[in-house]
């Protein structure tokens, strides 16, 4: 087998090709209508898209790794992400990008997955410290693709973007075929096919009516009958799948204690860290006129990026912690960091530095709570379930983030004041968020002091910190 080193290098490349597939078109986002000659209602399809693939295919993905093995899974994730990238990059209007885009979130499933190949081919010494590593991307690749996708979009064409994430994906894969070791351990059974069909239409209609009911209204028609229906159609995919031999989630598995509260914690960790990536990005670039800071793009990234370098350097510290105080205080810690955040922002951010200060906090949050719940659901679940277990906690980690995009949206585009002609958020929009982010934090912190500190893996495992 290869050097255990090499085989978290890869999983830890993969996870920031991923996360980075969320920035790339952060820096054309605003220019996208009169890029693809289309109306902004058309074109915000080009990021929601991705966000709907993405939170469809991460559980189910996670459920076939478990039975065909993971690895085969994560390549054939990749793929898919090469092949839309060069369907986006060839296509000069709007339907080929949208089609591109949402072939390009199948990679998200990679990180749940190469959580779960960790624990399977690792020695038990090492398997927190990598975890938190491969955790850690989920924030770090964001973090430092949005210079690089700034700089790539101010100095070539914006297809270039997209031959970019092509090239990376051709490497990854060909890295995760050399160095990744086949996966031994299946679960046994059928595909529950019904599963995944129902699971998939439920998520879509409530996505959906989370991330376009701010433009829709939200109490329009589209977004109620979409919202309601998704939410009875997972009822009843629930009740289904209590009753059937191999499901597609164990949702008893779910239904337990430290499971449950881990995936909701998710929620307002994933929100607490998306009303981030919101509204400092849109308060550093804001003209001085409107009371922001007047930045660029480019130079903006640049002071949102110590979070993703924060992640990073905690990484190690992180897992070596896990194993001494155990993951439950990981996540505790992580959430009071992000509460700091929120209340340094709320009284100090007159200035760019102060900002800088803000994001160091938010990447010690993130890194911290997003390398605990990991730990927390694989001390929790069988080995046989690892990967729907992990899939399923990235998915609701996707609720938050999809959720945030459109609360926070809707704060900032509802507070607004005219400046030149153009609606811009004012003062009070951002602090709004700020509190908004700062509550969510509250409650993950609420959830994760309720989260057992023995859960049933441990106790075949005594070794494992309390």
């Amino acid at each position: 087998m290869p050097p255990q080193g090499a085989i978290i290098a890869v999983l830890a490349i993969a996870g920031l090709a991923s996360s980075f597939m969320f920035t790339l078109v952060v820096p054309i986002q605003s220019k996208l209508p009169e890029l693809l000659d289309a109306s902004r209602e058309d074109t915000a399809w080009v990021v929601t898209s991705t966000l709907l693939a993405a939170a469809v295919l991460t559980p189910i993905s996670g459920r076939l790794g478990d039975m065909y093995g993971k690895r085969r899974i994560v390549l054939v994730l990749m793929a898919v992400m090469v092949v839309g990238s060069v369907i986006a990059a060839l296509s000069p209007g709007i339907i080929g990008i949208i089609v591109g885009r949402t072939l390009q979130g199948a990679i998200v499933g990679v990180v749940p997955l190469g959580i779960s190949i960790l624990r399977d081919v690792l020695h038990e010494n090492r398997v927190d410290t990598a975890i938190a590593l491969i955790s850690a991307t989920l924030g770090v690749g964001g973090a430092l693709g949005l210079p690089i996708s700034a700089y790539i979009t101010e100095t070539a064409d914006w297809h270039v973007l997209f031959w970019v994430a092509a090239g990376l994906g051709v490497v990854v894969f060909g890295l995760v075929l050399w160095i990744v070791p086949v996966s031994v351990l299946r679960t046994a059974g059928r595909f529950d096919y019904v599963g995944a069909a129902g699971l998939t239409v439920g998520l879509l209609g409530i996505l959906l009516a989370i991330s376009r009911g701010n433009e829709w209204g939200w109490t329009s028609a589209p977004t109620l009958v979409l919202g309601f229906g998704g939410l009875v159609v997972l009822l009843v995919w629930g009740w289904y799948e209590l009753r059937i031999a191999s499901p597609l989630l164990d949702l008893r598995v779910a239904a337990r204690r430290p499971v449950l509260l881990t995936n909701i914690a998710s929620v307002a960790m994933g929100f607490s860290l998306f009303a981030s990536n919101v509204s400092y990005p849109q308060m550093l670039e804001l003209p001085a006129v409107a009371g922001g800071f007047g930045l660029s793009l480019l130079a903006a990234s640049f002071v949102v990026m110590p979070a993703g370098v924060v992640m990073m350097v905690l990484s190690p510290f992180s897992g070596r912690l896990a194993r001494t105080v155990g993951p439950k205080l990981l996540l505790v810690l992580g959430a009071i960091s992000l509460i700091a955040a929120y209340a340094f922002t709320l009284l100090f951010s007159a200035e760019v530095w102060q900002l800088v200060v803000a994001n160091f906090l938010i990447g010690a949050g993130i890194g911290f709570g997003y390398a605990a719940m990991p730990m927390l659901i694989m001390r929790s679940v069988p080995q046989s379930e690892t990967g729907a277990s992990n899939g399923l906690n990235a998915l609701f980690r996707s609720l938050g983030t999809s959720t945030a995009a459109a609360v926070i949206g809707a704060v900032l585009a509802t507070f607004v004041v005219d400046v030149g002609g153009t609606p811009a958020p004012t003062p009070t929009a951002f602090q709004l968020s700020f509190v908004l982010g700062g509550v969510a934090a509250v409650i993950a912190l609420i959830v994760a002091l309720f989260i057992p500190r023995r859960h049933a893996a441990e106790e075949r495992h005594p070794s494992l910190p309390e």
